[in-house]
């Protein structure tokens, strides 16, 4: 069974930086094309950042480009967010997910990946 744990969460003030960490087991992860999603209460997940297996290609929501960067460390099973200049509306539950894939492609959307992480909390405070 596929594990992926979020950490590095928390309260930060308006204009401060987060890392979040997913580490991944039970799975070759540089054969997992990784994405990241939010969810504020009463809201939908959303797409955030997604990375390829590689590493090479990355994509963006466009509420976070320029501020939040996906990267992952495929000998450490372990991908990241960096987040900078944080904003009260990034406040949300952020999960990671992992899709196996055979193409150097990432993902954006929600459906195509098959397993998540349990969700780190991010909150912002103005």
């Amino acid at each position: 069974q596929v594990q992926l744990v979020e950490s590095g969460g928390g309260l930060v003030q308006a204009g401060g930086s987060l890392r979040l960490s997913c580490a991944a087991s039970r799975l070759t992860f540089s054969n997992f094309a990784m994405g990241w999603f939010r969810q504020a209460p009463g809201k939908e997940r959303e797409f955030v950042a997604a990375i390829s297996r590689s590493g090479d290609n990355t994509n963006y929501g466009d509420s976070v480009k320029g501020r939040f960067t996906i990267s992952r460390d495929n000998a450490k099973s372990t991908g990241y967010l960096q987040m900078n200049s944080l904003k009260p509306q990034d406040t949300a539950v952020y999960y990671c997910a992992a899709r196996p894939t055979s193409t150097d492609y990432y993902y954006k959307q929600l459906s195509w990946y098959d397993y998540w992480g349990q969700g780190t909390q991010v909150t912002v405070s103005s």
